[in-house]
Formats: structure tokens, sequence, C-alpha cells
């Protein structure tokens, strides 16, 4: 009779020490410098990108709109948080759903993931040329793309405490235009007699629910980055304390400044009629503050991107380090760190060179996407809650039902029924995406005859 064949171990931690990585990430953040870099991946400012849209399709309810965006974030936010403590390191959704469903399904909700974060640092860059193309007509918007891809790369090989610094000028800038916005918009709201209701109860071009839930959909895209800070928690101080507190700090902070800067914008411009939809934001600030309040504005959006940029590569090379250190991407590339900055700097450069596709891509397209990949994220980490606590742990008891089953289930069908208001195209781009995820699985795994690579994650 033939012996059994023996399983092939999974990577032991004592190997991966030796063959992954070169070094290991410091733990120098605390919950404001966590904050601030969740704040300034989500760029307070971005609530001007989709304003205008918003408006004309809640009949000037935008503030309301936020609101239920907000609750629905909320839910997710607090999954994430939970997580969080369960695994803390970095690797976000991709971790949390590898240690909670198995390998081969973390994979794939990482590869998911890369959506959101490999493009997300392309819009910024694309934003920062299209903004100081305008401004200066004279130098190529490609020259300004590949400026501020440099910019941003030699910050994050340097160090996250020089992402955390440059964090607080960013966010500083922001917070300099939103206070004179926000004087002078209640200024000329006194001047014109403006309804201070008028942001909640709407301007009458259209009513009824279905278009807030509508505009709320599309207001998702304002709070993709509060999961940002899952992916620092093994260079967070006391991680198991520190990152869930700033993870839902930075949701509901950011929530509050959306909801305030969309209220006070509709009080100083109480009107949807605008140039343009898609820039309806200069028209807003012109009309509230004039020139000189346009070009504080100009300056705030251009250092939000950059901040954005800056937090958002930062995020996305950890997520890479992270599944190279488990083995699911080239290990030698992805999985080391450098021993004298103890950052992951090929994961770091291989997405500054992907990042250079925003000088051809699409604006659009690159939002379908980073929506598709992020709602899937959000909706296994909803899941992960219920699979590692209420399934696995047990943990059934009086209010823990509602902690580790009702809740997180209201947070999977707010983000899933947000998910299927996307266009028909984001679906055809994101399955796309996942079926070339499953064939790397394939490769992986032999034809998915081994088992998916898993590391042992212990400090």
């Amino acid at each position: 009779m033939s012996q059994a064949k023996t399983p092939e171990p999974l990577i032991s931690p004592t190997t991966a020490t030796a063959q992954v990585t070169e070094g290991r990430f410091k733990r120098v953040l605390g919950v404001p410098s966590l904050v601030l870099f969740g704040l300034v991946y989500m760029v307070p400012l971005t609530v001007f990108t989709t304003y205008g849209i918003v408006t004309e399709i809640t009949g000037g309810r935008v503030p309301l709109a936020y609101v239920i965006t907000l609750v629905a974030m909320v839910f997710t936010a607090r999954s994430y948080a939970r997580m969080s403590v369960a695994f803390p390191y970095a690797g976000s959704a991709y971790v949390y759903t590898q240690r909670s469903f198995g390998g081969a399904v973390g994979f794939l909700a990482g590869w998911a993931l890369l959506l959101d974060y490999l493009f997300l640092p392309m819009i910024n860059y694309l934003v920062l040329g299209l903004y100081l193309g305008d401004s200066f007509p004279s130098v190529p918007q490609w020259v300004w793309v590949v400026l501020a891809i440099v910019l941003v790369t030699v910050l994050n090989i340097v160090g996250i405490v020089s992402v955390a610094r440059a964090n607080f000028v960013i966010i500083a800038m922001q917070t300099i235009f939103i206070v004179v916005f926000v004087a002078m918009a209640f200024a000329a709201a006194g001047g014109n007699g403006a309804d201070l209701l008028a942001p909640f109860a709407g301007d009458g071009t259209v009513d009824g629910l279905t278009p807030l839930f509508a505009g709320a959909a599309i207001l998702c895209l304002s709070f993709l980055g509060f999961d940002s800070v899952s992916t620092l928690a093994e260079e967070a101080k006391d991680s198991t304390r520190t990152v869930p507190r700033a993870i839902m700090i930075t949701t509901l902070s950011a929530g509050v400044v959306f909801v305030l800067l969309s209220y006070t914008a509709q009080i100083g411009f109480p009107s949807n009629e605008f140039e343009s939809a898609d820039t309806a934001s200069i028209d807003v600030v012109a009309a509230v503050g004039g020139q000189l309040l346009s070009v504080l504005f100009i300056a705030g959006y251009v250092a939000g991107a950059t901040g954005s940029a800056l937090t958002s590569q930062a995020s996305v090379a950890r997520i890479l380090f992270a599944m190279g250190r488990d083995g699911v991407l080239p290990r030698a590339l992805f999985g080391r760190l450098s021993r004298r900055f103890g950052t992951p700097v090929p994961a770091i450069l291989v997405v500054s060179a992907i990042s250079l596709l925003a000088i051809v891509f699409d604006l659009t397209l690159l939002s379908e996407m980073i929506s598709f990949g992020a709602l899937i994220a959000f909706s296994a980490v909803n899941l992960s809650v219920i699979k590692h606590f209420f399934i696995d742990r047990r943990q059934r008891s009086g209010v823990a039902v509602l902690r580790n089953l009702v809740l997180p289930l209201i947070g999977f069908g707010l983000t899933m029924w947000l998910w299927t208001s996307l266009s028909g195209r984001t679906f055809i781009v994101g399955l796309s995406w996942l079926v070339v995820g499953v064939l790397m699985l394939a490769i992986i795994t032999r034809g998915f005859r081994r088992p998916t690579p898993m590391l042992d994650l212990k400090e």
C-alpha cells in the first residue's frame, strides 16, 4: 500500500523572514498621524470634484446625499476597525479576507483592491496635470504629471515619517481654504437672503428619495480612502488600539467636512445653473470669493491631489509588499524592504512606473475602475467580520450577535447596493480584471493543484 503523499508545507515564518524581507517596518505612527494620513488620502476638497453633477441629480440636496453615504460608510469602517484588531498587519482587505476565507479568496479580494489602490494615484496625477496645465499653459500637461510622480516617489522611499510630515502641510493648506470659504459663503448667504434649509429640502427641481440615493452612490467615491489607514498597521504604535480609532475618526471627520462644505457651497451659491457640471466648483468659488479665493482654491486642490497621490502610493506599495511577502506575487521583487529606509522600495517604484499611464488614461475610466475594486473589497471585509468573529470564533452571545453579525451584514448590504449602482462599462472592465486575477491564481497554484501560498503573520 502506497504511503500518502505529505502535503507541501506553507511558508514558515523563519523562511519568510530570511527570504522575503531585508528589514522591518518602523512603528512610529500614532493616532493623529494615522488620521492625517487617512484625511489626506481622501482629500477634503474632493467634495468639489462631483459637486455640480450631484447637485443636478439630487435637486440641490448634496449635503443630505452625503449624510446617506456617510451612514453607509460608517458600517464598513467599523468592520475594518474590527478586522484591524484581529489581524494588525499591512495588507488591508487582502489580509483580512485571506485569514478569514483562505488564500484563494484572499488573493482575489486583494486583486480587486488593487483596482482601487493602483489607479487612485493615477487620478491624482491626472488632476494635477489638468489644473497646473490650465494655470501654466506654456508647460505641457505631461511634464507636471512626471514631476509629481518623481516627487511623490522620493518622499515614499525616504519613509513614512516624511509622508506624515508632508501630510501636516497639505492638510494645513486645505484647512486655510475651508475656513476662508466657509466664512465668505455665509457672508454671501446673508447678503443674498439664502434659505438656510434649502440644502436639505432641495430647490424643487427634483423630488423623491431615488435621486438622493443615486447621488449618494456617486459620493461613495469621496470616502474611498478610510481603509488606507489599515495598511499602516505594521507602522503604527500599539496598532490594535490606534488603527481602529484612527479608521473611525477619519471616516466621521471626513463625513462632517463633506457635509459642511457642500452645505456651505449651496447656501453661498444657491443655484444649479453652471457653465459645466464637471467644473461647477469654479463657478461656486468665484461667486463666493472672486479671483483671490479661486487662486487659493486651486492651490489647495493641487496640494490635496499631491497629498492623496502621496498616501495612495504608500498604501498600494504596502498591499503589494504583503502579497509579495506571502508569495502570491514575485517575492524577490515585491516582498522586500529596504534596510536603509525600512520601506518597500521595489513595490514603490513599480507603482510609480504604472502611474505614468496617467498621461494617456481617461479620468472617467479610472474612476469607474476604482469604484468597482473598492466596493468589492468593502463587501469582503464586512463578510470577513462575520466569518472570523461569528462563525470561527463563535462570539454569538448577547450583544455579540449585533456586533459580529447584524452590523457587518448591514454594511455588506449597503456596499452591494452601491456596487450595483455602477455602470455596465464598469462591470465589463472590472470583471475582466478579476478574470486576469483568476488566471494568475491558476498559475501560482499550478492549475489549482497546490494551495495558495500564505504567510504565518507574526512580528
